[in-house]
């Protein structure tokens, strides 16, 4: 019971906090994603605030949110975890009994095979095609498929989807001198090793 709870308080906060935060470091220092981000939701949406129905309608967003899993997994290695209980061969590796295995979503979405330039932040390619991160798409699955997948993707997607418009539409966000530090340290989550520090001016 306290591992679940655990889970549940834990999952259900730092990710979507770290998510929104490897997000905002992007778009600081890709200005022209930024921007294009701005103009679809002043489009889209006009001078009102912008709401939960609003996010359909702003796929570019919602690319940039999928680029940003795909770069920066909040959980890197999913919770699939195997135990092997006999000796086994997988392809060319040796897997001896008592290993667990994990599903490492990093290594697949920085893998050249799969993602064409994979280390280059370029949310045109879910507009280009499209991808689920809801788990019946393995090249791109943060919150991990089938039985065990997690129970709060939906609401982690709405929160930083709203979050993440909201801010862009009230403000445009500046580096700082010390400019944005992509550095990752790996703990319970994938974190910025060095917190993002920004400028944030109201947009007129």
């Amino acid at each position: 019971m306290i591992a679940i709870l655990w889970e549940m308080i834990f999952r259900g906060t730092d990710t979507v906090a770290i998510l929104l935060e490897w997000v905002m470091a992007r778009l600081v220092l890709h200005p022209e994603i930024q921007s294009r981000a701005q103009s679809e939701i002043d489009s889209v949406v006009g001078s009102r605030p912008v709401t939960d129905p609003d996010i359909a309608n702003l796929p570019y967003l919602q690319a940039i949110v999928k680029e940003t899993l795909r770069v920066h997994p909040p959980g890197p290695l999913l919770s699939w975890a195997r135990l092997a209980v006999h000796d086994v061969q997988v392809a060319n590796h040796f897997i001896p009994a008592g290993t667990t295995a994990m599903v490492n979503m990093w290594a697949i979405t920085h893998d050249e095979k799969i993602w064409s330039r994979p280390a280059d932040f370029d949310p045109e390619r879910f507009m280009v095609e499209q991808v689920s991160v809801l788990g019946s798409d393995l090249r791109l699955a943060p919150f991990g498929s089938g039985r065990r997948v997690c129970p709060g993707k939906a609401m982690a997607l709405a929160t930083v989807h709203l979050w993440l418009a909201q801010m862009l539409q009230g403000f445009k966000w500046l580096p700082t001198d010390n400019g944005v530090d992509l550095d990752e340290c790996l703990k319970m989550s994938l974190e910025m090793r060095n917190p993002l520090v920004c400028r944030v001016v109201p947009r007129s």
